[in-house]
């Protein structure tokens, strides 16, 4: 098994980490002014800002942007503003209001990685990936000649075997983030090599609990980043010889990988609001069955229904309804994170569908059994939560 790798990672050396780090591309994707405080706060700074493409900026000229973020690449490599990690992983911790969440930055071989529905591959996307959403992420990564990870990739370790294995080494950073992000320590892991065989350890466990089947990394967050970087691969390694596939950079993606019970990684379910003047006729149609538990939110009242044991199906359901009710009377469907925020919707008018959270314990045997999950299944964490950009690796 070669899925691990141990990657040459790039740190700022003398960067205010403060105004380098900046959040995920895909978060805020409506809030302009949060864009535009970041990029006050990183003017005139290296920033990991310069090297990014935040996605409310999709339709703002895109092409000069994206020439840009590659000049300032390149700049930065020939400028000597990064220093090399070698031969080792790097250990985060990140504090927030959830607590302590722990990961660990690697690189994972792009080969044993697919977002196809029905893969069979160690590494699996967990949601649907929308096609549409492929192509501009794939413009934006196949000139450039460095990545930044905001992916996240979930292993199954309930019993915590791979950090046990960590051997810490010298702390690489220790900083507040921007934005209200909380606060990140970066430590070198000394001994990687351990750290895979544990990690490596949970596919053998996997394949005797589920039949044969093998899935050691399922993606939490940034499928349609990773999806993109797998496309950029799949189209470069045509041109490539044998030999030059083996060790190519760009075969490698820098992701972090994150036990899926760790106590600050929250699954959080994304309710439904469905924008309507027809409120009752919609709450009545909605039938659904099953020993769990959802709700109908109407002018900010909650009415308890029936949902399915198999989360994923009942979603799979309540949208096929919704989605159909739409097509017939008119309307909108809006996805929302917050129970509050869907309640409040609510008094305004149109109808909301409390959804329950899927069980961590379930989670891995739901991809294997029923493959990608429906689209807005789950999120971990909150905006602020997610990954922000630290570390960066060569790809070309």
């Amino acid at each position: 098994m070669n899925t691990i790798k141990i990657p040459e990672i790039l740190l700022p050396k003398d960067a205010d980490l403060h105004k380098w780090a900046v959040n995920a591309c895909d978060q805020y994707t409506s809030d302009y002014n949060y864009w535009r405080e970041v990029e006050r706060l990183t003017e005139g700074v290296p920033s990991a800002y310069n090297l990014i493409f935040p996605e409310i900026y999709l339709n703002d000229k895109p092409e000069e942007r994206i020439a840009r973020i590659n000049e300032n690449m390149r700049d930065y490599l020939s400028g000597g503003i990064f220093k090399k990690i070698t031969d080792g992983f790097i250990l985060v911790e990140r504090t927030t209001q959830s607590g302590t969440r722990t990961g660990i930055v690697l690189s994972v071989d792009l080969e044993d990685y697919s977002f196809e529905k029905g893969a069979k591959t160690l590494i699996r996307s967990t949601e649907g990936t929308i096609p549409e959403r492929i192509p501009p992420r794939v413009k934006i990564r196949e000139n450039a000649v460095l990545e930044l990870p905001h992916a996240t990739l979930l292993y199954d370790d309930g019993e915590n075997r791979v950090l046990n294995a960590v051997e810490r080494g010298e702390v690489l950073y220790d900083f507040e983030l921007m934005q209200g992000g909380g606060r990140v320590k970066g430590t070198y892991i000394k001994n990687a090599k351990a750290v895979i065989r544990a990690l490596y350890s949970l596919a053998d466990d996997c394949r005797s609990k589920y039949g044969g089947e093998e899935l050691l990394f399922a993606v939490g967050d940034g499928n349609h980043s990773l999806a993109a970087a797998k496309t950029c691969w799949n189209i470069l390694k045509e041109k490539l010889s044998e030999s030059e596939r083996v060790n190519h950079p760009a075969r490698y993606a820098l992701v972090e990988v994150i036990n899926i019970f760790d106590p600050a990684l929250n699954f959080e379910p994304i309710h439904r609001y469905i924008k309507t003047e027809r409120v009752k006729e919609f709450a009545d149609g909605f039938m659904t069955n099953g020993g769990r538990t959802a709700y109908i939110v109407v002018d900010g009242c909650k009415k308890p229904i029936a949902f399915d044991d198999e989360v994923p199906q009942g979603i799979k359901l309540a949208d096929k309804y919704a989605y159909g009710f739409i097509e017939q009377y008119g309307g909108e469907i809006d996805y929302i994170h917050g129970e509050n925020d869907l309640t409040e919707l609510t008094k305004k008018g149109g109808v909301g569908l409390l959804l329950p959270s899927i069980k961590k314990d379930d989670f891995f045997g739901l991809i294997i059994r029923g493959g990608n999950l429906p689209r807005k299944t789950f999120s971990i964490g909150e905006g602020y939560e997610k990954r922000y950009y630290i570390e960066c690796k060569a790809i070309k």
